[in-house]
């Protein structure tokens, strides 16, 4: 799963660089994951602009990277495609995730 980070002040973004979050890579995504988070104590916001497919081994995956973060810190998402961004909203995961339709301004140029 390739994965690689920005880090603005207070806030790590992780960037996606995959096409789909599914079945065969759902565990290393939250290994992955689980390495860019460890000893971390900043927002953290996950781009999502490369992915272009996710299906509920993803959006488990997804959540399982929320639990991760504990019930103080909250995952947020940027950039969904229009395909990721109906799987969020059909299983009303777009309730439980603060959605950006696309990366901050201010740090689009620096991805």
């Amino acid at each position: 799963m390739k994965l690689d980070q920005t880090l603005p002040p207070d806030l790590k973004i992780v960037h996606v660089r995959e096409g789909r979050i599914d079945a065969a890579c759902a565990i290393d995504f939250k290994e992955a994951m689980r390495e860019q988070l460890e000893g971390l104590d900043r927002r953290v916001m996950l781009d999502l602009t490369q992915v272009g497919f996710i299906d509920s081994s993803g959006l488990g995956a997804v959540v399982a990277v929320r639990k991760m973060l504990g019930p103080d810190r909250v995952l947020e998402l940027a950039g969904l495609t229009p395909a990721v961004e109906k799987v969020f909203r059909l299983t009303r995961m777009d309730s439980v995730f603060p959605i950006h339709p696309q990366l901050p301004a201010d740090l689009r140029d620096a991805v």
